[in-house]
C-alpha cells in the first residue's frame, strides 16, 4: 500500500495515549497512519495532576511523574524502532479528557486517535470509558476510536447516514478516505425503503468520481444494524456522525453513535457537525 494510496483527508494527526495495554490499538493505528501517510505524529500523554495532592504527598506525586516519564520513554523508543519520530507532549491536569481536547485545539488537529476503553472500574459494563466519552463530546475534530486489536483498514469503509440529516460531513470524510485508500464505500441508512432514491443520488455522484459505492438500507435498531452490516460486509472502518451538544453525556446510556463505538469490532470514526469543526 503506497503512501499516496492511504493519504486521508487529514494532514494534522494527534494520538492520545497513556501507553498502557489498553492503548495498544490506538498506538498501532496512529503509527500506521503516520507511516503510510508520510505525516508527523504529535502525541499527547495526559497525567493527573492535583496541586493539593502534590503539596501534601510530594513523594507519591514524584513516583507518578516518574512512571509517566518511563511510559513516555518506552513509547518513544518503540516508535523509533518502527522508523517514526514522535513529538510527544505530557500534559498535567485534573481531568485527562480536558488535557487531550485542549491539546487538539492548541495544535489545530484534524484527526484525534484514541483508545476505546481504559482500565475497568466500578462502571465496568459501560461501552466506552468515561474519559473517552468526554473527549468525544468535546473534541473539535473527528475522533478515531480504536479497540485494543485495531489495525489499519484494508477492506471497506462504511458510513452511517441518518435519515433527514442535513450535515454531509460523515459522507465527505468517508468518501475521502475510501478514495485515497482505494477501497469500496458503503452508504448505510436504517429506515424505510423510500430513502433509497436519495441515497442512490449521492452514490452516483461519488461513483462519477471513480469510487466503488453501494447503498444498503436496513430496518431495525440503528446501532445493531450498523454493527451487523459492518460485520456482514467486511467493513473495517465505520464512520458515524456526532449529534447534539450532550452527545455521550452519560456513560450508561447514549445515542446510536455511542453504541456503535462500543460494540464495533473495528475502529469507528466519529465526525462532529460541520459547525463544530475548526
Amino acid at each position: 500500500m503506497s503512501a499516496e494510496a492511504v493519504r486521508a483527508p487529514f494532514e494534522r494527526l494527534l494520538l492520545a495515549t497513556e501507553h498502557s495495554e489498553y492503548d495498544h490499538g490506538a498506538e498501532t493505528l496512529g503509527l500506521a497512519l503516520a507511516r503510510h501517510c508520510g505525516l508527523p505524529l504529535p502525541v499527547v500523554m495526559p497525567v493527573i495532576s492535583n496541586p493539593e495532592y502534590e503539596a501534601t504527598t510530594p513523594q507519591a506525586a514524584a513516583r507518578a511523574d516518574g512512571a509517566a516519564a518511563e511510559r513516555r520513554q518506552a513509547f518513544v523508543g518503540e516508535a523509533a524502532a518502527a522508523g517514526i519520530t514522535l513529538d510527544l507532549q505530557v500534559r498535567h491536569g485534573l481531568q485527562l479528557w480536558r488535557e487531550i481536547v485542549e491539546q487538539a485545539r492548541d495544535l489545530g488537529s484534524e484527526l484525534l486517535v484514541i483508545r476505546r476503553r481504559g482500565r475497568p472500574g466500578l462502571l465496568a459494563n459501560v461501552l466506552i470509558g468515561d474519559m473517552v466519552s468526554k473527549v468525544l463530546a468535546h473534541a473539535p475534530c473527528p475522533v478515531l476510536v480504536c479497540p485494543r486489536a485495531a489495525r489499519m483498514w484494508q477492506q471497506r469503509v462504511l458510513v452511517s447516514l441518518a435519515p433527514g440529516e442535513p450535515d454531509d460531513g460523515p459522507l465527505r470524510v468517508a468518501a475521502g478516505i475510501a478514495r485515497r485508500c482505494g477501497l469500496p464505500l458503503t452508504l448505510l441508512s436504517v429506515g424505510p425503503e423510500s430513502l433509497r432514491a436519495g441515497l442512490e443520488v449521492q452514490a452516483r455522484a461519488w461513483r462519477a468520481g471513480g469510487l466503488t459505492v453501494d447503498v444498503v438500507l436496513r430496518d431495525g435498531a440503528p446501532h445493531r444494524e450498523i454493527v451487523d452490516a459492518a460485520r456482514t460486509l467486511g467493513a473495517d472502518l465505520v464512520v458515524v456522525g456526532r449529534h447534539g451538544g450532550d452527545f455521550l453525556g452519560r456513560a450508561w446510556i447514549g445515542g446510536t453513535a455511542q453504541k456503535v463505538v462500543g460494540l464495533a469490532e473495528h475502529p469507528v470514526l466519529v465526525v462532529p457537525p460541520a459547525t463544530d469543526s475548526p
